[in-house]
């Protein structure tokens, strides 16, 4: 029964609230270990909200048994808060509403490239192939851009303005914003464009989607990740999609963009997501102090 009700509220995530499929699929991994965990434990008891606060508090300490961390468990608690929201509005789902824990987690400060490891991308392989184009470009994208990954897997061929040089980004919540791309990319943009031409020929697959898979469809956001951790290798770290992301603000802030329009490059609804980036900078600003000062 409570399986359904995930099932119900997801269906409503997507036709009622118009999430992102990576959003959806955001909720879907926090809150399907919750239901299982919960079916499980109502082979033997019933659904009732004060046993639930119980195996509420059961199933954190079970997670975090299996190394699965505050902040990850702080997602789900957010995730959960939404979906007893939805079991609220519903009488057939009431033996299935508890009392929620307030969970508190250290921010970490995001990891990011240096400088020169950010210029070491546009130098890693030969671009031989339609193949090795897509991802030099993916990879380009992700670090002049800062997009998400999410973002990146739905860009089509009629979101890039070469003349204003700007991309339409179809972001969470489905905001659409335009991001600036620069003229360092445009030339090689549009060679990989070209290349995508004589790849997609006698296919019908791509849909008009910017980048494609070996057998010209759309590809995942998974299909990303990989591709960006095996392209980044060189580098000696993994690098992800996100990675990229916080090499793109934070580089932005050290040369003196002004956080605001740092904020809505990003597409961030809040400036306090923003202002983790400021953590960065003042980090650095204290090491140079610590270094250069004579009575630091």
């Amino acid at each position: 029964m409570i399986i359904k009700a995930l099932k119900e509220y997801l269906v409503e995530l997507t036709e009622k609230h118009r999430l992102a499929p990576g959003s959806i699929e955001t909720y879907k991994n926090h809150l399907k270990p919750w239901v299982e965990f919960l079916e499980e434990e109502y082979k033997t008891i019933s659904p009732d909200p004060k046993i639930n606060s119980i195996l509420l508090r059961k199933f954190l300490a079970f997670r975090r048994g299996q190394n699965v961390s505050v902040r990850t468990l702080a997602g789900f608690i957010s995730a959960l808060s939404g979906f007893q929201r939805f079991l609220s509005e519903k009488a057939k789902y009431k033996n299935y509403l508890c009392k929620l824990s307030k969970l508190k987690y250290t921010e970490k400060i995001p990891e990011f490239l240096s400088r020169k490891e950010a210029g070491q991308l546009f130098d890693i392989i030969n671009k031989d192939s339609y193949l090795t184009w897509r991802d030099y470009l993916m990879v380009s994208l992700f670090y002049l851009t800062g997009i998400r990954r999410a973002e990146m897997a739905g860009l089509r061929l009629h979101d890039i303005d070469f003349k204003k040089q700007i991309i339409s980004v179809l972001g969470k919540g489905n905001k659409t914003r335009m991001v600036p791309y620069g003229e360092s990319i445009i030339k090689n943009l549009k060679h990989y464009l070209e290349l995508r031409e004589s790849f997609i020929v006698g296919k019908i697959e791509h849909k008009g989607y910017l980048f494609l898979n070996y057998r010209a469809e759309p590809l995942t956001v998974r299909s990303i990740d990989r591709i960006v951790k095996k392209y980044c290798a060189p580098l000696g770290k993994r690098v992800t999609p996100h990675m990229l992301r916080h090499s793109f603000a934070t580089h932005l802030l050290e040369n003196g963009a002004d956080i605001l329009a740092i904020k809505e490059l990003l597409g961030h609804s809040s400036l306090t997501t923003t202002q983790k980036y400021t953590h960065i900078s003042t980090n650095k600003l204290k090491a140079v102090y610590q270094k250069a000062h004579p009575r630091a």
